[in-house]
């Protein structure tokens, strides 16, 4: 039986959806601006209905377009509110435009977003392409591999951007993981308050003592500097995320990090995932080693900022690594997560294992235990020299040139 690791937690089974809507309904941010689409909708449906009902005294702002719920949550967020979000996919890119101004502003946003494929054409499922296209907008990026994840992610998020003074979102797969039930555990409306702390602005523009001016014209004089000051906000923000874990361990039981090692500390082959997949990966790597092949898993958990010198550090040993993308950058060369892995590897100056990418689950195509470990019975013929890793992505389960 499933036991509660916060000895005042409730098991409840939730989708999602649900339970990050019960985040936010602990959080009780003063102002929530959202418009709806597939499949995040629920998250502040669930919440508006809250509202409605008197549960929690946030002002909800039904508004036009997600470009106007950001734009709102922008508003709000500068007057000294704490303000949060939520969308997904086609919503988060007609938000484009103010995702960088919130950035830019230094205003922590904290936003609730479900992993959905980017039209065209069109499609309502998950893949990681809108928070991948989002990825260097100057927010925080915090990725769950299930529920439980999400909803303390959630939560860790309101401290982590309040202290950072920069935007951050906590994303979940849509449908696989936002509408899919499983049980998790909450914890006290009291100590999640307690937790997260009253919020206190060290200056927002209602305040009459202190007025100062937002969003002017910046141009060659300081716009470079105020440019740099975000980027190393960002930087600095990685020591945040790990006090944030720190007291959430010591306060509710669970630990976190920038990423989790599974079996990695000896593997001679890995994957390197983020999302649900990270959860059959796990399958298949207890399958393997019970064979007797040192095959391990590294999940990211924070890829905004992203650990550079740790994962550097932490897959240096492997001989072999296949990193898995749910998005595409169509640059012609290789995608996102990869880029960034092998980027890390390089400039840690040590020899760099041999890497292969690959491309998966667009548009929510299956991912299953048998494509996973065709993916380490590639990574052993690549570790034994008996297959040279591919100039360009793999592309798993498509049905093309290229299928595995």
């Amino acid at each position: 039986m499933i036991k509660p690791v916060y000895s005042k937690g409730k098991l409840a089974a939730k989708t999602g959806n649900e339970v990050m809507a019960e985040a936010m309904r602990q959080i009780e941010p003063d102002v929530v601006a959202a418009y709806p689409i597939t499949p995040a909708t629920e998250i502040v449906q669930i919440f508006s209905q809250f509202v409605a009902d008197g549960i929690v005294k946030s002002e909800y702002v039904a508004v036009e377009s997600e470009h106007s719920a950001m734009s709102a949550t922008i508003a709000a967020s500068a007057a000294g509110a704490r303000a949060m979000t939520g969308t997904s996919s086609q919503g988060l890119s007609l938000m484009w435009e103010m995702l960088y101004i919130a950035a830019g502003l230094r205003l922590p946003i904290v936003m609730a977003e479900v992993n959905r494929a980017i039209s065209a054409p069109i499609n309502i499922h998950g893949d990681q392409s809108d928070t991948m296209g989002a990825r260097d907008s100057g927010w925080i990026q915090i990725y769950s591999e299930n529920s439980q994840e999400a909803y303390d992610n959630l939560i860790q998020a309101v401290k982590i951007a309040e202290k950072a003074k920069l935007p951050a979102l906590v994303t979940t797969d849509g449908f696989i993981i936002s509408h899919c039930m499983e049980v998790v555990e909450t914890y006290p409306d009291e100590d999640v308050k307690n937790f997260i702390g009253e919020y206190e602005p060290k200056r927002y523009l209602l305040d009459l003592k202190k007025p100062y001016t937002l969003g002017s014209i910046d141009l060659q004089d300081y716009y470079f500097e105020h440019r740099f000051q975000v980027a190393q906000a960002m930087r600095d923000s990685k020591k945040i995320v790990l006090e944030v874990a720190k007291d959430f361990e010591k306060t509710f039981g669970r630990r976190y990090d920038f990423y989790e090692k599974y079996k990695l500390d000896d593997a001679e082959i890995a994957i390197v995932a983020i999302g649900s997949t990270a959860g059959t990966t796990k399958v298949v790597v207890d399958s393997l080693r019970k064979n007797g092949i040192k095959a391990g898993l590294l999940k990211i958990r924070l890829f905004r900022p992203f650990p550079v010198e740790e994962i550097a550090k932490d897959l240096a040993h492997v001989k072999a690594i296949g990193i898995m993308d749910k998005a595409d950058a169509c640059s012609g060369a290789f995608a996102p997560l990869y880029s960034d892995v092998a980027a890390s590897l390089y400039a840690a100056g040590a020899t760099v294992p041999k890497l292969a990418n690959y491309v998966y689950g667009l548009g929510g195509r299956e991912i299953s235990i048998s494509h996973i470990s065709g993916i380490f019975e590639d990574l052993v013929k690549i570790k034994d020299g008996n297959k040279t890793p591919p100039i360009s992505p793999e592309y798993v389960n498509v049905r093309i040139k290229k299928t595995m």
